[in-house]
């Protein structure tokens, strides 16, 4: 926990007066959230923000921060988030937390996207990670069907009572392995072209900034350097 906050510090110098900040998802997201709040609270900030899940607007808005529909904003300035598996050129896997919709809608109305993760969702090669997809539920096994087809090892993500789980826009998750795949940008396309798939977590060319989390130290990564040791 403590090791996180440190690393939080850096993107929430990047948060300046009368910005649109998005607000990511999930347990590192969650204290960014609430570092930004006590911020905002403390230097009278005038900050909006827009989330990338309905937790994280719920938390914010507890918190006090003034959350709005991401339709209110022209663009926003600066999204801090996580993802699930990262790679050198900074193309990650998110959807992890089934909230990779909303996330990628916030990535692309905004004009820097900073991604956290710890050192273990650092790799070379992206698929480790299983890659989520978004699906309607209409028609959803045919989408699973071809899936299989292209020998991506379909699974749907389910609750822990084995029923299918639903998304914030009530779609399924279909889990596959990308793993044996060399080209990603065609795969994207591949399954962005079938009829049914709302969104996948592939997110490529997005993450302007990566922050790893060591035990040691910590990195900063950018399209402009390999690395910057932080401490």
């Amino acid at each position: 926990m403590l090791k996180r906050i440190k690393l939080l510090k850096w993107p929430l110098k990047k948060i300046v007066n009368n910005s649109v900040v998005g607000l990511g998802s999930g347990s590192t997201a969650s204290i960014f959230i609430e570092l930004l709040a006590k911020r905002v609270k403390a230097e009278h900030m005038n900050v909006v923000c827009v989330a990338t899940s309905i937790k994280s607007a719920e938390l914010g808005s507890k918190l006090g921060l003034d959350v709005v529909d991401i339709d209110d904003v022209e663009s926003i300035d600066v999204t801090v988030d996580g993802a699930d598996e990262v790679d050198a050129n900074l193309n990650g896997i998110k959807g992890g937390g089934a909230a990779l919709l909303f996330e990628k809608i916030v990535a692309s109305k905004s004009k820097y996207n900073i991604w956290i993760v710890d050192s273990s969702k650092f790799h070379n090669k992206l698929g480790k990670f299983k890659l989520p997809i978004e699906v309607i539920k209409f028609g959803s096994q045919r989408i699973f069907d071809s899936l299989q087809e292209m020998g991506l090892n379909p699974t749907y993500r389910l609750n822990d009572d084995y029923t299918r789980l639903l998304t914030d826009s009530h779609n399924y998750i279909i889990d596959v392995d990308i793993n044996k795949f060399k080209n990603l940008n065609s795969l994207s396309r591949k399954i962005e072209g079938m009829v049914g798939v709302v969104e996948h977590g592939l997110f490529l060319n997005v993450c302007d900034e990566l922050l790893i989390g060591g035990l040691n130290k910590d990195i900063r990564r950018s399209k402009l350097s390999k690395g910057l040791v932080l401490n």
